[in-house]
C-alpha cells in the first residue's frame, strides 16, 4: 500500500474513532437521562464518523487491490462500519437512540485497533501518557464512589421506609431525608457514575491499545470491566423503567458493587493492570 494512501486512510479512521467516542458519551444522557438535546450530538457525530469510516475502509481496500476485507484489521473495520450503519437505520426508523448505548462503544473499540499501530510500545510524550492514565483512574474511581453512594442511599431508603411504617416513626425517622429525596440521591449517583465509567474505560482502551496492542482486549481485568459496565447500564435501565426501590434496589446495587470488587481483585491476574512497587 502506498505510504500516502496508508497515512490518509489511517487519518480518516482515527477521526472516525474520535467521533465514535464522542457519540458514545453523548448517547448516554440522550437515552438514559431523558435529555433529547444530546441526541443532536450523538446522531450527527455518528453520521460524520460513518462517512470518515467508509472513506477510510474504501481507501484501505482499494490500495490493497481487493474488494472484500481479508486481514483482521479490515474485518474489524468493516464490522464497526456495519454496526454504526445499523444504529442509524434503527434511529431513522424508530427515532430511538437506546441501541447506541451498546453499539457506539463497540464501534469505538472495533475501530480503535486498526486505527492505531499495535507496534508502538510507547507514546511519543510520556507526560501525556501519564496524564491520560491519571484521568482514566480518576474517572473509574469516581464511578465506583457513585455506585457506593447509591448503595448507601438505597440502604437509607429501606431504613426510612421501615421507620415510617412503625408507630415510632416520628422519633426514629427524623434524622433521615424523605423517601423521594433518598431515592433521587441513589438514582442520580448512578447517572453521574455511568459517564465517568464509560469515559474511563474508553480512555483506558486507547492507552492500552497504544501500549499493548490487541492482546489488551483478552486480559481478564478488561473483560470483567466491560461486564461491569454492562451491569451498570442494566441497573440504571431497571431502576428507571421499573421504579425499583427499597430492598430490591439494595440487592441490585449490592450485586453490581460485588462485580466492582471482583473487577478490582482481578488486578492480581491481569498483565495490563498489575502494578509492582519499586
Amino acid at each position: 500500500m502506498p505510504v500516502n494512501v496508508f497515512f490518509m486512510s489511517l487519518l480518516w479512521l482515527r477521526v472516525a474513532v474520535l467521533l465514535y467516542g464522542v457519540a458514545a458519551l453523548a448517547v448516554l444522557p440522550a437515552a438514559l437521562y431523558d435529555r433529547p438535546r444530546w441526541r443532536h450530538v450523538a446522531v450527527p457525530a455518528t453520521v460524520v464518523a460513518l462517512l470518515f469510516h467508509f472513506v477510510s475502509l474504501a481507501e484501505m481496500l482499494n490500495a490493497a487491490h481487493h474488494r472484500l476485507p481479508v486481514d483482521t484489521h479490515e474485518t474489524r473495520a468493516l464490522l464497526g462500519l456495519l454496526l454504526a450503519a445499523a444504529f442509524l437505520v434503527v434511529y431513522w426508523r424508530y427515532r430511538t437512540v437506546s441501541l447506541g448505548i451498546f453499539v457506539l462503544p463497540i464501534c469505538f473499540l472495533l475501530g480503535l485497533i486498526p486505527a492505531f499501530n499495535p507496534g508502538q510500545e510507547t507514546m511519543p510524550f510520556p507526560q501525556f501518557h501519564t496524564g491520560w492514565i491519571f484521568l482514566h483512574i480518576t474517572l473509574l474511581l469516581a464511578a465506583y464512589a457513585a455506585l457506593l453512594l447509591s448503595l448507601l442511599a438505597s440502604v437509607l431508603y429501606l431504613i426510612q421506609e421501615r421507620n415510617l411504617k412503625s408507630k415510632y416513626s416520628a422519633m426514629n425517622a427524623s434524622w433521615l431525608p424523605p423517601l423521594e429525596t433518598t431515592d433521587q440521591i441513589a438514582l442520580k449517583s448512578l447517572l453521574f457514575g455511568l459517564p465517568c465509567m464509560t469515559a474511563g474505560l474508553l480512555i483506558g482502551s486507547l492507552i492500552a491499545q497504544q501500549t499493548y496492542g490487541p492482546s489488551y482486549f483478552l486480559d481478564t481485568k478488561v473483560l470483567l470491566s466491560f461486564a461491569m459496565w454492562l451491569a451498570y447500564v442494566a441497573m440504571i435501565f431497571i431502576r428507571r423503567h421499573s421504579g425499583l426501590r427499597g430492598r430490591r434496589a439494595i440487592y441490585l446495587s449490592a450485586f453490581v458493587f460485588l462485580v466492582v470488587l471482583t473487577v478490582w481483585s482481578a488486578n492480581q491476574f491481569s498483565v495490563v493492570h498489575r502494578f509492582t512497587t519499586p
